[in-house]
């Protein structure tokens, strides 16, 4: 990162919720929908539970960059420009948590970071080389507790018409960084429901599988919870219910950018 990028990151960053594309304006306008569309995939023992780990646990804070790119002009009413597309990353296999896991550019809040939207970005420069320069920060999400993890994960939603290059910079934290398109999210044929073989159906969550990744968990939620939200999302298959190992299996194999 440049000099002006870090303290950028470092700093107070304001939000610019302004800069969005007209394409985008139905998520920006109707951000405070995302917490009730991302609960209304949880069964209601599973929302039990982790509210009653909320109270007890020793939270710590972290933030994720929700970054779509994309052109700067395009009528509202026309859905989702051909060209935009999300942020993406892959952890390494080796990691001791969340191994191989698709996820946003994000991470662990610093003492040095002045809030959750600083940490987005210093991560999300920190993970992919991103010029944070770039990026409009649009407007910060309600933040969701991750029992797993014991996180308070902050989504920052941000835009940039040309975000510039983007790589892998620790191949020991990040395996592959990825700019994909919008429509493969949107795309029926690419979305299923996942769950995880040892605790039982209960924990199905909506995920997307493409071509170079499974992507479930939190952030199959919250992309699923954005589709929703914005009015992109397309009628899906949600009786595909797939255990999570067999589902990774498919990585690979399957054409996801279509």
């Amino acid at each position: 990162m440049s000099a002006g990028g870090t303290a950028r990151a470092r700093g107070t960053v304001p939000l610019t919720p302004d800069a969005s594309p007209s394409w985008l304006r139905p998520l920006v306008d109707n951000v405070s929908q995302i917490p009730e569309a991302l609960r209304r995939r949880l069964p209601p023992d599973v929302l039990e539970m982790l509210s009653s780990a909320k109270g007890v646990a020793e939270e710590r804070e972290a933030a994720v960059l929700v970054l779509f790119s994309g052109p700067e002009s395009g009528p509202a009413d026309a859905g989702v420009p051909d060209e935009a597309d999300l942020l993406l990353t892959v952890r390494a296999s080796s990691l001791r948590h969340h191994a191989g896991q698709a996820a946003f550019p994000g991470g662990a809040s610093d003492p040095t970071d002045d809030g959750p939207v600083a940490t987005a970005l210093r991560e999300a420069q920190e993970e992919t080389g991103i010029d944070v320069n770039r990026l409009h920060p649009l407007v910060v999400m309600e933040r969701t507790f991750i029992a797993p993890s014991q996180f308070e994960v902050v989504p920052v939603l941000a835009y940039s018409p040309d975000p510039g290059p983007v790589a892998v910079v620790n191949e020991a934290e990040t395996a592959i960084v990825s700019r994909v398109p919008v429509r493969a999210f949107i795309n029926p044929d690419n979305r299923l429901m996942v769950y995880r073989g040892d605790l039982g159906r209960r924990w199905a969550g909506p995920a997307f599988l493409l071509n170079q990744m499974l992507v479930w968990g939190f952030t199959g939620q919250v992309i699923s919870a954005v589709l929703d939200v914005a009015g992109w999302a397309k009628p899906w298959d949600t009786s595909d219910l797939r255990e999570l190992d067999d589902a990774m299996t498919l990585v690979g194999e399957h054409g996801g950018a279509r």
